[in-house]
């Protein structure tokens, strides 16, 4: 009988009804928690989760120090190793911390599908994974595995609604996709981003919520006033620019300008050299910031 596993935490020991540590040449049974090896254990392609936290780690990592591995991991045996199905947080944790052997509940008669299953699930109720990574997961639901929203929605225990939402996030331009990972903005602004088609519109109107710092409200209302002004921009004008080299010039002193202020500037040229310069704003904050430079210019 080989040694006592180290790190398996208080009481845990109580579970293991064979103190073993398993290896190349041992059959685990199912349902019942193992030592195993940790070089042993490799993560699951198909994890949901794609990003983990350094410093929630480094915390996890030292309390694994101090007591130990409370709750085994799931994993399934393939070939001389051991796949995770939930739990490769602590599993990162425990080789951080310098742990050799850890708990595995042996899981083999799960199938592919319910094995995404239990990781999903695990996920969602810990909130672990970042909506993008949510979604990723309904939509290989979606395709590998032919099941519809509905039924995604019944396995994760969320609405019908819930689950189509998720999804939509991967219609997000993928520079916006990043500000969402990077919780630089949230589900409900991203969602109001998608009433914007135009991927490079997006991607600018992205960047300026989150230097104004917009709520979902407003950002819903900038991106009604977004579409407003590119329907109208689509729309013939009478009153175009037809001199190229005037156009080039007034293209200029909107560049100027949009850098001075901050925001959209459009001149328009009337007749008889006279015009009108446009400058927009998508907020009462924006205004003032704006009524409150030309101020200073004075």
């Amino acid at each position: 009988m080989a040694a006592k596993a180290k790190g398996l935490g208080r009481g845990l020991g109580s579970l293991i009804k064979e103190d073993i540590t398993v290896n190349a040449d041992t059959t685990p049974s199912n349902d019942k928690v193992y030592s195993v090896d940790i070089n042993k254990i490799t993560p699951n392609k198909e994890q949901p989760r794609r990003t983990f936290d350094d410093s929630s780690l480094d915390e996890l990592a030292e309390s694994i120090k101090q007591i130990g591995i409370i709750q085994p991991i799931t994993a399934k045996k393939t070939g001389d190793y051991y796949v995770i199905i939930a739990g490769e947080r602590r599993w990162r944790a425990a080789r951080k911390a310098g742990i050799t052997e850890i708990p595995v509940i042996v899981k083999n008669d799960l199938s592919d599908l319910e094995a995404l299953e239990i990781a999903l699930i695990e996920n969602i109720q810990r909130e672990d994974l970042n909506p993008l990574e949510e979604a990723l997961t309904y939509k290989k639901f979606s395709e590998e595995f032919n099941l519809n929203q509905e039924a995604i929605a019944d396995k994760v225990g969320k609405s019908r609604a819930a689950v189509a939402n998720s999804m939509r996030l991967l219609n997000l331009d993928k520079r916006v996709q990043t500000f969402l990972t990077e919780n630089r903005l949230s589900s409900g602004h991203c969602r109001a981003l998608l009433g914007i088609t135009d991927n490079d519109k997006q991607f600018e109107t992205a960047e300026h919520i989150i230097e104004e710092g917009l709520s979902v409200r407003e950002t819903e209302e900038l991106v009604r006033a977004v579409n407003e002004a590119a329907t109208e921009e689509e729309k013939p004008r009478s009153s175009a620019i037809k001199d190229p080299v005037r156009s080039r010039i007034y293209h200029n002193i909107e560049k100027d300008l949009k850098s001075i202020l901050g925001t959209k500037v459009n001149i328009k040229n009337l007749k008889n050299n006279k015009g009108k310069i446009l400058i927009e704003f998508y907020s009462d904050e924006e205004l003032d910031r704006i009524v409150g430079m030309m101020k200073r210019m004075q």
